[in-house]
């Protein structure tokens, strides 16, 4: 059997093509960058004045990150950057040709309060940007809603140039529209069967985050917790084991993206540091046994593909903190690198389903690294008791006796009664900036 010959084995492999790709900075604050960036490459002049309106869980994980190679914080420069030095036709690594000259002149213009963002409010659209860029007289504007790149429309003085039509938006999600009646089992086949030369590519998510977390065990990033455990590590206080080594190498990597380094990190479902939790466990776990690139191409599709079913259930933000989910995703991948079954899987994220479902998300900030290190600690944790036949168990808590009912009681919770947990972390943050 080949992948040409399964459709339900090309389906995954789109999915995977579509949400796991190389993102420069936080995708929030580089989502309205590239509103920016599309707008301003509509119009002839100087970019003059920027006016941008985005939604309240956009707002609210663009207040305190870092956007990459500007040493400032939130949605103003990110969007004037954008605008001035951002390549409208790079997704989510719009920013990454911006030049000194061009952060110069987005300083500027924020400096001259010539840069205004907004709350959107109502607004229907959880991920909603709108940018209005001026150059002097002629306008234009870029509406992206549903997802960090997708464009929904492009107005050019006053004069419709796109429209994303109904018809468009279905063949878009159709990739992920499959994994509404997918398994974790069928996951597993695909990922044990497909043939390596199909999935190859995956193994540039552990070479782009890799090289995120070597430069974040410089130091000289975020909260620079991977480099202190590190430190810590080398005085004794921790010990020098495979744990140890998950912990501090994925907190480095999640350092320095939100510190902002100008390295790509390839995200899952939208976010960089799901794409992280999702992949470096895997690599320092393959490292540890030594396995070959197939086998750590298998571990990493089923550790990506595992976070982006899960995550498929749940909003595209929310107030659970998504690192949770694809931690997930690393306990399937590691614990399948280190012999386990799909029983072994099954029990290793139904014990982390019971360990840190109750974590929240209150906006991308050099925090994120130390919910990221929470999380592959669970994950870790999960899979040793799996190798070992334990695992909270269906008796208690949340926690179903079938994995997918467990799945689908975690996203119900954020789906619903946690929405009104995000109002109260969006109010509690909005309080504080204003």
């Amino acid at each position: 059997m080949s992948e040409q010959t399964n459709p339900l084995w090309n389906h995954f492999i789109r999915a995977v093509q579509e949400e796991v790709k190389p993102a420069l900075g936080c995708t929030e604050p580089v989502s309205l960058a590239l509103a920016c960036a599309i707008a301003a490459e509509q119009l002839s002049g100087e970019v003059t004045q920027i006016e941008a309106w985005v939604s309240p869980n956009l707002m609210k994980n663009g207040l305190g990150v870092t956007v990459p190679g500007t040493g400032m914080v939130g949605l103003p420069i990110a969007a004037a950057l954008g605008a001035i030095g951002g390549n409208a036709h790079a997704g989510l690594e719009v920013l990454k040709d911006a030049t000194p000259d061009a952060l110069a002149r987005a300083k500027a213009m924020l400096n001259a309060g010539k840069v205004q963002v907004k709350l959107q409010e109502p607004c229907d659209e959880i991920l909603y940007s709108r940018a209005c860029v001026y150059a002097g007289d002629t306008s234009a504007m870029v509406t992206i809603a549903g997802g960090h790149t997708r464009v929904v429309e492009v107005v050019c003085q006053g004069e419709t140039r796109f429209t994303l039509d109904s018809q468009q938006r279905q063949v878009t999600d159709d990739p992920l529209a499959v994994l509404s009646n997918t398994t974790l089992s069928q996951i597993l086949e695909f990922v044990e069967q497909v043939p390596f030369e199909a999935i190859r590519f995956i193994l540039d998510a552990g070479r782009l985050n890799d090289a995120l977390s070597r430069e974040g065990l410089s130091g000289k990033w975020g909260l620079h917790i991977g480099a202190t455990l590190h430190k810590q590590r080398s005085r004794g206080w921790m010990a020098q084991d495979v744990g140890s080594d998950i912990v501090i190498r994925t907190s480095a990597a999640s350092d320095a993206r939100m510190g902002g380094a100008t390295l790509p990190a390839m995200s899952n479902s939208g976010s960089g540091n799901q794409g992280i939790t999702a992949t470096m466990p895997v690599v320092v776990v393959a490292e540890h046994i030594q396995a070959d690139d197939e086998k750590r191409a298998r571990a990493l599709m089923l550790s990506h593909l595992s976070a982006i079913y899960i995550h498929h259930q749940l909003p595209r933000l929310s107030a659970l903190c998504a690192a949770t989910t694809a931690g997930m995703g690393a306990a399937a991948g590691m614990a399948w690198l280190m012999g386990g079954s799909y029983q072994t899987i099954a029990m290793a994220i139904s014990s982390m389903i019971g360990d840190v479902s109750g974590m929240i998300c209150d906006g991308a900030s050099n925090s994120c690294a130390m919910k990221v290190s929470t999380s592959v600690g669970s994950a870790w944790k999960a899979v040793m008791m799996a190798l070992d036949d334990s695992a909270v168990t269906g008796n208690e808590g949340i926690v179903a006796h079938d994995v997918e009912q467990s799945i689908s009681n975690l996203c119900a919770l954020a789906c619903r009664s946690m929405q009104e947990t995000d109002r109260q972390i969006i109010e509690i943050m909005a309080n504080k900036v204003s």
